[in-house]
């Protein structure tokens, strides 16, 4: 139990506690606000009243996740004041920017016009709507490029130098697109996309599964089943291209990853290392199963190397990654839950086209609905690994090869950071809690559809009948005059 008095361990673990509780709400909100552009999309288009159930439906998931994700992404930023002062201190002119940015650009546009998009359905022109709705799931995606950009940079920081302690920032867009920048984004972008796709068909098919409504969640299922058969290889694939800039980038990260103790030359083939025992005291596996000559074609599609894959042993104990074990299994299960997606989509998608999943006959598919239901919470377990990975990974460094995490950290009494953890750890128990509650509700209670379909026409704004109600003005323009 030394670690209790550690300050820098606990405020690690409190660091960690509030990001991975955090990094659960924007996941499905910013997946989820593109799923409500295509449905009310689709509804102004087609004019199939079931659409516009479905973006009032699914909304409802929206809000609740929005309103907890702002109660716990606050506390998360105050901790770069708190416990790592001297870390915001040395960065602070670029870091803090990027940090700003996200909240001025991204957080200000999605609050600004989630209230339209939630309360305007019949107070405003449609068209309106639709462009709120829109700008909602633009400002969701627009904090997580800001995020993943000041991340990226945190492993990969560029366009700048260190000065006497501090980060001088020469060139702002080369910091900005630093070399992890793009392939970062894209990679939780598509996460965010799929989780939030899985977690919709996961829902829709344990409506499926239990006769109600079949019909109606069959259109939602097809829908995230048709975004899914693009989003889900695509990234697989964009996986693939950031564990590449990890091998050229972040070499003693792959070696944790790989649970590689020794180094293999340019030229020679890599075994992979499928599964292992990884053993820090002894500095090898204590146990491991290997697929010969695998690893340069993971890494390059090809069987000799064109560049070294460097062991843990290359480095002195204190600079390399601890926590060896985590990093390797995270790695891991984050890819295997890949390709159980994908490999779910291309089941679904056959079964589509062999007709299976009509109206009438989805209901009969138990095995695919009960593999949906399965699937609903495994993006999330991805997402929380792929971040572990990319933060564990980095250690010991916070800002990678420049600043130390234990210099990185506030000077502050173990005993006060063991009680804002203890109390974080409280609340958000009672936050995980009532989410859950309130989520179960909505499934329970299911869609309403019995809600007056208000006009698609952009020329024709709502009225008010009596005092808080509103009904489309289908009247005829001699009818006003």
């Amino acid at each position: 139990m030394e670690f209790l008095s550690d300050s820098v361990v606990l405020s690690r673990m409190q660091f960690a506690l509030t990001a991975i509780f955090h990094i659960l709400w924007p996941v499905l909100t910013t997946g989820m606000g593109i799923y409500l552009v295509i449905v009310e999309g689709l509804w102004l288009k087609t004019h199939n009243p079931d659409y516009y159930l479905h973006a009032r439906f699914w909304s409802k998931f929206y809000v609740l996740n929005f309103g907890i994700g702002v109660a716990t992404g606050i506390p998360m930023e105050f901790q770069f004041g708190t416990n790592w002062a001297p870390f915001s201190e040395a960065v602070g002119n670029f870091f803090g920017s990027v940090i700003g940015f996200e909240a001025s650009w991204a957080f200000m546009l999605e609050a600004a016009f989630l209230g339209i998009m939630l309360f305007g359905w019949e107070r405003v022109n449609p068209v309106i709507h639709y462009l709120s709705t829109i700008l909602v799931a633009v400002g969701a995606n627009l904090s997580t490029l800001w995020i993943l950009t000041a991340n990226s940079w945190m492993q990969t920081p560029s366009g700048g130098e260190m000065v006497n302690g501090k980060f001088i920032v020469h060139d702002y867009f080369q910091a900005i697109l630093n070399p992890f920048m793009v392939n970062s984004v894209l990679h939780m972008f598509f996460a965010t996309l799929e989780t939030s796709l899985f977690v919709i068909g996961g829902i829709s098919a344990w409506y499926i599964l239990k006769q109600r409504h079949p019909a109606f969640f069959s259109q939602s299922l097809k829908i995230v089943l048709a975004a899914a058969i693009a989003v889900a290889p695509l990234q697989i694939y964009i996986g693939h291209l950031s564990a590449e800039q990890v091998y050229h980038y972040q070499p003693s990260k792959l070696a944790a990853m790989e649970a590689q103790w020794e180094t293999t030359p340019a030229g020679k083939a890599a075994d992979w290392s499928l599964l292992a025992i990884p053993n820090a005291k002894t500095q090898k596996n204590d146990w491991e199963i290997t697929i010969p000559n695998a690893l340069g074609y993971i890494l390059e599609f090809k069987k000799e190397l064109s560049e070294p894959v460097h062991g843990l042993k290359e480095w002195k104990p204190a600079d390399r990654p601890h926590l060896v074990g985590l990093i390797y299994y995270s790695f891991r299960i984050m890819s295997g839950i890949g390709i159980f997606l994908a490999g779910l989509m291309l089941l679904s998608t056959i079964q589509w086209l062999r007709g299976k999943l009509k109206a009438e006959n989805i209901s009969q598919q138990s095995w695919l609905m009960a593999a949906w239901i399965f699937a609903a919470p495994l993006g999330y377990i991805a997402v929380e690994c792929g971040w572990i990975v990319r933060c564990v990974g980095r250690q010991p460094w916070t800002l990678y090869n420049q600043i130390r995490t234990v210099d990185a950290a506030s000077h502050l009494p173990a005993s006060n950071v063991l009680v804002s953890l203890t109390g974080f750890a409280t609340v958000y128990t009672f936050l995980f809690i009532t989410v859950l509650y309130f989520g179960t509700r909505i499934i329970n209670n299911g869609p309403n559809l019995e809600l007056p379909i208000p006009s698609t026409s952009p020329s024709r704004p709502a009225v008010e009948t009596t005092p808080g109600e509103f009904v489309p003005d289908d009247r005829p323009v001699e009818a006003e005059q």
